[in-house]
């Protein structure tokens, strides 16, 4: 499309209420109970009502305050740093969230994931996946107080996919704190399980910040006009349903798993125009970049999903998962810092949607030819030097240069 960053409201409008009637007509499908979860309207409506105006993450002088956005809104988005669970070895674990956490724009974290405990491989609903998770939230603990922000929030617990090693790691001494994030995920697409219920019981009655992850397929049931529909019914089931207090959605392009095509930008603008617009909801705007760290190309999609989140009205930057999310140890906080600086910058200059699109577009004859074949990158250990958890002088030019790019593009930066 020619208006990627749309600047037709009705357009907004029409989508949230083909989605309100789309989710009104098909409800949520639990895949335990092979049952349909239906609601009235009046059961949706007084759920919105009810809804918290803010969310506090983190505790002490980490505390971070959520709330919603509108479009085009000069109040800040909130900004989440995250590998998005890449995997990586026990012994880069503590270095690698460390290096999220030192970022000074970060207002929550999320970490890696352990495929190995102390030689034994971690496996889903075996005890090693409660083991592998106790030490996961301990690890990620541990590197937070070791950076100097023992109250940040951290989303945990990734290396947990179940809800008993979930549960395992509620403890504020050494793992979860009730300041924390905890994900209930919507199964794709309009779909959860009893395991999910389970979790947000558990989320709920020991007052955890509970959230809500959704990942439509753009190319699986729908386009993206209607892969957009059905986010945005989602964020309605995350609400009724998984009852979280944020949604965390990043509708992925099915073919290179990423959010940055031109189709996907799109739906990411379309998606947060008619929440912004129509609801009072806390949205999280997660990206996925098809290339791999250290390159141009990562720079420019990550630029790209940033500022379009932002302008859209996403109320958090939940930046960034790379290389498609496939490959171990291939994401840094570079992506996720440049997609939040960018964001950040044309919320504070007050751009607007047609400003934004016409950038967005300029971007994408820089990258979109490559979508298809993306370069690897760098693994974090070869971009990032891990004892001092620093990038290295060739990804802090590469860096600079792209955002004299984006400076000349129309962004301006603070410094």
């Amino acid at each position: 499309p020619d208006q990627i960053v749309f600047s037709d409201d009705s357009l907004a409008d029409d989508l949230w209420k083909a989605a309100w009637d789309f989710y009104l007509s098909v409800g949520t499908y639990c895949t335990s109970t092979y049952r349909r979860i239906t609601f009235t309207e009046k059961e949706i409506r007084e759920a919105m009502s009810c809804l918290v105006e803010e969310v506090y993450v983190g505790e002490g002088k980490d505390r971070r305050r959520w709330a919603p956005r509108k479009v085009e809104d000069t109040k800040l988005p909130g900004c989440g740093f995250t590998p998005v669970g890449v995997r990586c070895d026990e012994d880069l674990f503590i270095p690698y969230v460390m290096a999220y956490v030192m970022e000074p724009l970060a207002d929550a974290v999320s970490t890696p994931v352990l495929e190995d405990i102390e030689g034994l491989e971690i496996k889903t609903g075996a005890p090693s996946e409660i083991r592998g998770a106790v030490v996961h939230a301990m690890l990620a603990r541990q590197a937070a107080r070791r950076a100097g922000r023992p109250g940040i929030a951290i989303t945990l617990t990734g290396t947990a996919l179940l809800a008993a090693a979930q549960i395992a790691t509620s403890n504020p001494e050494w793992g979860c704190k009730t300041t924390d994030i905890r994900w209930t995920p919507i199964l794709s697409e309009l779909k959860v399980g009893n395991d999910e219920l389970d979790k947000m019981i558990h989320f709920h009655q020991n007052g955890y910040v509970a959230g809500c992850l959704v990942g439509p397929i753009v190319g699986g049931y729908a386009g993206p006009e209607g892969t957009a529909i059905i986010a945005i019914a989602s964020h309605i089931q995350g609400l009724v349903v998984n009852q979280g207090y944020i949604t965390c959605n990043f509708p992925f392009e099915i073919k290179n798993f990423s959010t940055t095509t031109k189709e996907c930008l799109w739906t990411v603008s379309a998606i947060y125009q008619a929440l912004a617009r129509n609801t009072r909801f806390i949205t999280l705007s997660n990206g996925f970049a098809a290339a791999g760290p250290c390159t141009d190309m990562v720079l420019y999609e990550t630029a790209a999903h940033g500022i379009t989140s932002a302008v859209s009205g996403a109320s958090v930057l939940w930046e960034s998962a790379v290389a498609s999310n496939k490959y171990k140890e291939r994401a840094t906080p570079m992506e996720a810092r440049m997609a939040c600086e960018t964001g950040l910058a044309a919320v504070k200059t007050h751009l607007k949607r047609e400003d934004v699109n016409e950038i967005v577009k300029e971007l994408l004859k820089r990258y979109e030819h490559r979508i298809g074949s993306p370069p690897l990158g760098k693994t974090f250990r070869e971009c990032y030097d891990v004892e001092k958890k620093k990038p290295t002088q060739e990804y802090v030019e590469l860096y600079e240069r792209i955002k004299k790019e984006l400076q000349d593009l129309g962004i301006e930066y603070e410094y």
